[in-house]
Parts: C-alpha cells; structure tokens; sequence
C-alpha cells in the first residue's frame, strides 16, 4: 500500500433534484409541492486505485459522473456509502479561485489561497516569484482582483494551484480555459509535474490530452465504470460507442430536418434533402472523427419539379459560429447536371485537419446563378478528436528544422 495514492472503494453518491423548490419560506409553507424531489443516483458504487506517480483520466459524457467523482476526491463532498483514501497533500484545479476575495490585490490572494492549500508563509514567499512569472501578471499583481478578467482570474488561480508541491493533483476541464498560448505553457507544466513523480486525476473531453498525460483511462458510464485500461485503447473504445449513439440521436430524417419557421432552411423546394449520413474510413456510420481521417457524406435528396443546373454545397462551422471550410460542385467544376428523380449525392473529404471540437454543418442544393433550392442550416453535427497539442482551429502540416 506504500506506492498507493488514491484508493475508491464502492463509493455511491446520490442528490436530490426538487422540481418545482420554493425560493422563500413562505412560499414553502403555502405549495407542499415545492418540496418535491427525486433522488438521483450519480455514482453507483465504483471503486479504482491510483498509484503513487501515475496519471489518469476520467472520460466519460456530461452527468455520468466524472466531476463528481472528483469533488469527492477533493472532500468538496463526501459520499453516501464507500470509503476514499488519499495519502498525500492535494491540490485541485476545479473550482479555480475558490478561495480569493475581489477586493483583495492578486499578491494577497496568492498568501490567502496557497494557506488553503497548506503553504506555510515561508513557503509561499520561497516561490511567489514563480507564482506571479507563470501568470504573466507582474502589472497586474497588485490590483484587486476584482479588476481583472475572468482570464487573468484563471491564470492567477492556476499559477497557485500547480505551484504548490501536491502529491496529487486533481484538474476538471481546466485546460478547457484561457488563450492558446497559455493553455499550452500549461499542458507542459502539467507535464512537468508528472515527470516529477505527482499523481494526476484528469477529467477531460480532450482525449488527445489524455492520452499525452495519462498512464490509464476510466470510462465512467451511468455512474459505473464501463472500461479501464491503456488511454487509446479504452479512448477508442469510448469513441465507438458514443459515436453509434450519436449517430442514433442525431442522424437526420425527414422527420427531423429544419424547418423554414425557425429561420434554419429555406429555398424553393423543388428538390429537399431528407437525410446525412457520415461514415468513417472503415465505412461505418458514426460522427466521432480524429484529425487527419477522411469523412464520407451521403446526402439524400427528393424532388418535386426537375432542378436544371444544380449545385450542391457543404459549410463547416465551429462552436463559436466561424465557418471553417466551404465549397460546392460549381468551385470544384464538377460537370454540369440536373436532378429529375430523387437520389443521393456524396462528398468526400480527404484527411480532414480540424482540431477537437464539435462541428455543424450546413448542406445545400442550389440552382442556376445560386438560386437557394434547399438550403439547410447546422443540419448535421460531428465530433472531431485528436492526440494531438496543436491549438486552434485547423491542424497545418509542417516540419522542424532547428
């Protein structure tokens, strides 16, 4: 047991989810029913160990269960049943500030929330220095708080939390947040941190970060643990399944297409499309992709009046709306046609380098000069993943030479 960090044993966790809870007390003691609640189980008894020195992550979909798991760890909460050992001082990068007060300048802050992590004075002034040089705040790092940006807030937090010698540390979605250059100054630290010998418990939807850092992956799955083992081996495990479900939940039908009365399709109608569907390079339908792989879309389509010179087109957008790619049959000149009976359509995008984030994209039929037919906006969403660090949108090929 010498070389065991963490050691979960059976551990659940329930919490009580009120459906309709009164916000004052007389309100509680008018409607009864606002008392109402469902106990949800979100831990249904998992135990694992983690060892001194190793590093792993939590994956897993929102609400299964992963920060949860976390916040037990860090005594945040305590479990229903089940015991957790921790052997070690731990530090958490979950909450990030938790513990700084808005009028207090971010030097103070530093005293107050190292002291919370367990830093003596004499500690914390042997490495402020270091503290306010990895923020990058040295103009900042006596004004209150409250003064600073929600990125400077995370950077002054961060630079605390990693610098404080934890035996563990437990990080949720943290590299989630921040500007490109700092969330990679931060990943290397990280790495930095474990070659040093910390034990790390990550939970991310980054699984190329995952497997850069983790010796072992736990997929936590309806609040048990679903796969353990070698990060791209349970990684892959893990895509495969959510990406059938996916495709499952979000495959488009004509049932569920867009509709011209919530703005998201417009266009003649003379010809409609009536279903996506993406498959992978092995030619199985999913929408979890890694950068780099090639991307089969099949479009079916229905028409009504024969549509003469059409055009089909296909737009990608990120999660913050910016279009990433587009082209249609006309900018590639593919050979004039026209669409007299229903079919369907393909395109195939070869290694496609964009990097991990949810995309949507939009499909389109056209006429003519541009004339809309069908035009269907953020019909279809696809997931892209990557063991990759590279930042941004798009990953470029290149080369070193130093």
């Amino acid at each position: 047991m010498n070389d065991t960090a963490i050691i979960v044993k059976d551990v659940t966790k329930s919490f009580k989810v009120y459906m309709d809870k009164g916000a004052q007390l007389k309100e509680r003691l008018l409607s009864f029913r606002r008392n109402r609640y469902e106990k949800r189980q979100v831990l249904k008894g998992i135990s694992f160990t983690v060892k001194k020195g190793e590093a792993i992550g939590l994956i897993g979909r929102n609400g299964c269960g992963k920060s949860t798991t976390l916040k037990l760890l860090t005594r945040i909460m305590y479990p229903d049943s089940g015991t957790i050992t921790m052997n070690g001082r731990v530090s958490s990068l979950i909450e990030l500030g938790a513990g700084f007060h808005p009028d207090m300048s971010g030097r103070e802050n530093i005293y107050t929330n190292a002291s919370i992590f367990g830093l003596t004075k004499k500690e914390i002034d042997s490495r402020i220095d270091d503290i306010i040089s990895f923020s990058e705040l040295e103009k900042f790092i006596d004004d209150p708080v409250r003064t600073y940006s929600s990125g400077m807030y995370m950077r002054l937090a961060f630079s605390v939390a990693i610098n404080v010698d934890a035996d563990i540390l437990l990080i949720d979605e943290i590299l989630a947040v921040g500007d490109a250059n700092f969330q990679s100054k931060c990943f290397a630290r990280l790495k930095e941190i474990k070659a040093q010998g910390t034990t790390i418990v990550i939970v991310s939807h980054s699984l190329g970060q995952i497997e850069q850092i983790c010796d072992r992956s736990i997929w936590i799955y309806d609040g048990l643990i679903k796969a353990e083992g070698v990060p791209k081996e349970v990684d892959l495990e893990y895509l495969d399944f959510m990406g059938r479900e996916m495709q499952e939940n979000t495959q488009v039908s004509s049932a569920d297409m867009p509709t011209e009365e919530n703005g998201r399709r417009w266009g003649n109608g003379h010809a409609r499309i009536t279903k996506i569907t993406s498959y992978g390079e092995d030619d199985r339908e999913k929408n979890v992709f890694r950068t780099g792989e090639t991307i089969r879309f099949v479009i079916e389509y229905s028409v009504s009046k024969p549509v003469e010179d059409a055009i089909f087109g296909i737009g990608i957008f990120n999660r913050e709306g910016i279009q990433c790619y587009g082209t249609n049959t006309r900018i590639d000149r593919v050979s004039e046609f026209s669409l007299d009976t229903s079919g369907r359509a393909e395109i195939v995008l070869e290694n496609v380098l964009l990097l991990p984030s949810e995309y949507s994209f939009d499909f389109a039929i056209e006429s003519g000069e541009g004339i809309p037919v069908d035009y269907c906006r953020q019909i279809y969403k696809a997931e892209m993943i990557s063991n990759t660090g590279d930042t941004g949108i798009s990953r470029i090929n290149h080369k070193w030479s130093v």
